[in-house]
């Protein structure tokens, strides 16, 4: 038989004992099976964009006003239902304890005489016009301190402890370098509000990555513009958390001078009013005044800083699901 009538015994073995599964490379079926795997990997990347996507849903701005709103509505008038109640049943005196018709009635005669809108007026432009200049003082000052630390080390202190300084304990000074004038009344909520927003400011900065200050060097930013347009926007947080508390400390500040620095050239506020209501033995309008001081506070609280913050943390990914 001639030798050429088999092929190589290499050559059988090699076809023969080839693995299950492993093609030529030139054969179409060498192709890896990549539909199968482009499924998964379509799935993880779809489990990743949902993990990283706030489940938002939109809501309109009447909606999201009447949400913020309505509770603190319903909760006052349950408080006014149980005050009605513990007078019909205990039946007090009514120069001790009004009842809510009582306290109504107040408010009804100061809006009558014209002194309830003279005095909201008054105060809201105070109290205003105080927290901007706060605002335009406090700002420049938080951003100085966080930035320079020895400065910081100076004069920190002294900022907390003006934080905890009562603001009434400003007002006899106010009054003998000012006399009674408006300007005792802004000195005295400058002092009560600058501290909270140059505080709130420094922990925001503190706050801050290092890796932001880092890549506006890197990007050529001088210290101004590292200060105000990198540190500062990192730092909103913090800044709008010391000007909530700087408001609240501003109208607290402005109603104790306008309880305290009366008469003179001094307008007539919602502090004058409450203070003329407890010179009257009127509980009622002192109730009612008292009410009034409550009632704007919570407003500014609920129609300004609330959304306010809202829109910042959903605009940073931190607020999560539906707006509350």
């Amino acid at each position: 038989m001639p030798r050429d009538s088999h092929p190589p015994l290499s050559e059988e073995r090699s076809e023969g004992t080839r693995p299950e599964g492993s093609l030529s490379p030139g054969s179409p079926a060498s192709a890896p099976p990549t539909s199968q795997n482009d499924e998964d990997l379509r799935s993880l990347e779809a489990g990743l964009d949902r993990l990283q996507t706030t489940a938002e849903r939109p809501i309109g701005r009447l909606r999201s006003v009447a949400d913020s709103v309505v509770p603190p509505i319903v909760f006052l008038l349950a408080l006014i239902v149980l005050w009605q109640l513990y007078v019909t049943i205990t039946q007090p005196r009514p120069d001790v304890v009004p009842s809510p018709l009582a306290v109504v009635g107040a408010l009804g005669d100061a809006w009558e005489s014209g002194r309830l809108q003279t005095a909201v007026v008054t105060s809201l432009e105070r109290g205003i016009v105080g927290f901007l200049i706060a605002i335009a003082v406090g700002t420049p000052l938080g951003l100085l301190l966080a930035e320079v630390r020895v400065l910081r080390r100076a004069m920190g202190p002294l900022i907390s402890g003006l934080q905890v300084l009562p603001s009434v304990a400003w007002v006899p000074a106010a009054i003998l370098w000012f006399g009674l004038t408006d300007a005792t009344v802004y000195f005295v909520v400058l002092m009560g509000a600058t501290p909270s927003i140059v505080n709130g400011l420094i922990a925001g900065v503190e706050q801050v990555p290092p890796q932001l200050r880092r890549v506006g060097t890197v990007l050529g930013a001088n210290r101004t513009q590292l200060a105000t347009l990198v540190i500062m926007p990192a730092a909103l947080p913090g800044y709008v958390a010391g000007l909530k508390q700087g408001w609240a400390f501003s109208w607290r500040s402005l109603m104790a001078a306008e309880i305290i620095a009366t008469g003179g050239a001094i307008g007539f506020g919602v502090g004058a009013m409450l203070d003329q209501s407890r010179e009257l033995a009127d509980i009622s309008g002192v109730l009612a005044t008292i009410l009034v001081i409550l009632g704007i506070g919570i407003l500014i609280e609920l129609l300004f800083f609330a959304p306010l913050e809202r829109r910042m943390l959903r605009g940073r990914g931190l607020l999560q699901g539906r707006a509350r």
